[in-house]
This record gives structure tokens, sequence and C-alpha cells, in this order.
């Protein structure tokens, strides 16, 4: 089983720079985007074979989740917990036979960290969330985490010490959850791997030069590890500040 995860940075606009010929060459049997910047109704994607789930935010043109799947799943949930909104369209889960889907879209802290209370909250609530899944059937946890947990996973670490993404309290959210029984699956296939990145400034010349931060994630629960066949980063493919991540592994 093939799954990807993509931060498309704003769907239409990805889509006009080739998102669905990556999609299908890639045949994900799971394809789970972030960030698709759009409302119901504002864009009709047509993805023969595969049954859609979206998550709007409120606020128009902001934030959003989506997941395309080849199988239809036995149940879907948005937000973090029965009953409670996610007015920023941030999560979805789908549940399979053998496992749960939850896609998210992790919030930025900001530039000045004014959100980072904010980002810290939803960690713990994420967090929790998670392990109440785990009890029951082994998660796979993707999406744009928006942090970069070790010093590797970004090109300017010492610079960046500190700032969104990188500080230390993110950093050490991301810890606890790999400490509560959770691997990330790209560091388990590439623990000593450089200048792997998922996410480029937009700046001049940043991301032709490679510097990057990986920020995207497919986080699995640690008794999944026999199943776990490939991880990759396709940093060759255009169409976002981000790039896909992919997941394979045993049906």
């Amino acid at each position: 089983m093939k799954l990807v995860s993509w931060n498309v940075n704003g769907l239409r606009a990805c889509v006009r720079k080739g998102f669905l010929d990556y999609f299908h060459e890639v045949d994900a049997d799971i394809f789970c985007v972030q960030e698709t910047k759009l409302q119901a109704g504002q864009i009709d994607l047509s993805l023969e074979g595969y049954v859609q789930y979206w998550n709007y935010a409120e606020k128009k043109g902001y934030s959003g989740t989506a997941v395309f799947t080849k199988k239809r799943p036995l149940a879907i949930s948005y937000g973090f917990a029965s009953g409670e909104s996610e007015p920023e369209g941030r999560g979805i889960t789908l549940e399979f036979d053998t496992f749960f889907l939850v896609n998210v879209y992790t919030p930025n802290s900001q530039r000045d960290l004014a959100r980072l209370p904010y980002r810290l909250t939803w960690e713990e609530r994420v967090h929790r969330y998670l392990v109440e899944l785990d009890a029951k059937k082994p998660v796979i946890y993707c999406g744009d985490l928006n942090v970069a947990h070790q010093e590797i996973d970004l090109k300017n670490s010492r610079t960046n010490r500190g700032n969104s993404g990188f500080t230390d309290e993110e950093r050490g959210k991301m810890s606890n959850l790999l400490d509560a029984g959770f691997i990330d699956t790209f560091r388990y296939f590439y623990p000593e791997r450089e200048g792997a990145y998922s996410w480029w400034s937009y700046m001049n010349k940043v991301r032709e030069r490679n510097i990057g931060w990986r920020i995207d994630y497919f986080l699995v629960s640690k008794r999944m590890k026999d199943r776990l066949k490939a991880a990759a980063i396709h940093s060759e493919v255009l169409g976002s500040d981000h790039c896909p991540v992919v997941l394979e592994i045993e049906e």
C-alpha cells in the first residue's frame, strides 16, 4: 500500500502547476493533502477510482485538509474529539480494517511566536487523541507537522534555533509523541541522511540551493514497524513550497 502526503499551499494553484500529473503518476492508494485553501464547491476535482473527503476551514482561502482514497474507510471523523469543532479544517481521520489514518495540518507558531501557546495546546490535544486511537488499533499520522525535529532536519539549525518550527517546545512535543510509541518513518529508513527536506522558502534560489526544512512526516505506531516497506521525499516535484512525502507499507 502506498500513501502520499503533500501540503499543496492552495490546491487550485497547485492543480494549475501539475498536481494531477503527479497524482496520476504516483498512483497512491491513499493521498492526503494539507492547506487546500478552498471551500466546498470551489473546485471540481475528478479523481476516478478515489473517494474524496474534505475538511474546510471556516475562513475562506485558509488552511483545510483532504484525503483521497481508493478504499472506502469504515468510518471518518473531523477534528480530534467527539463533538469538538475544528474551525480551521486541520484534521481528518479515516478508520480502516487494520489502522487509523490521521491527516493533519499543524498550526504554524508564526514568525514572532505569537501563536506558540495555541500550537502547544494543539500538540497536547492531538497527542492525547493519537494515543487513544493507538489503544484501539495502529495509527498512521501524516501531514505538515510544522516542526523540524532534529538538527539534521533543516539546513541552518544553529541560526534557526528558537525560531518558529524549531523551538525547543515544538521539538519537545515531537519527541514526546515518538516516546509514546510512534516511529518517524523516514528516519527509520534513513537515520543519518542529510539534505532531505520537504519545504523551502520562496526566497530567490533557496530551493535550488536546497536550503530547506523537513517538516512533512509519516509517523506510525511502533507495532507497524514490520509492515514498513519504504519511505521517500519527492523533492523534485514542484507546484508548492512543500513537496510530497511517501510511505509504503505491507497491506
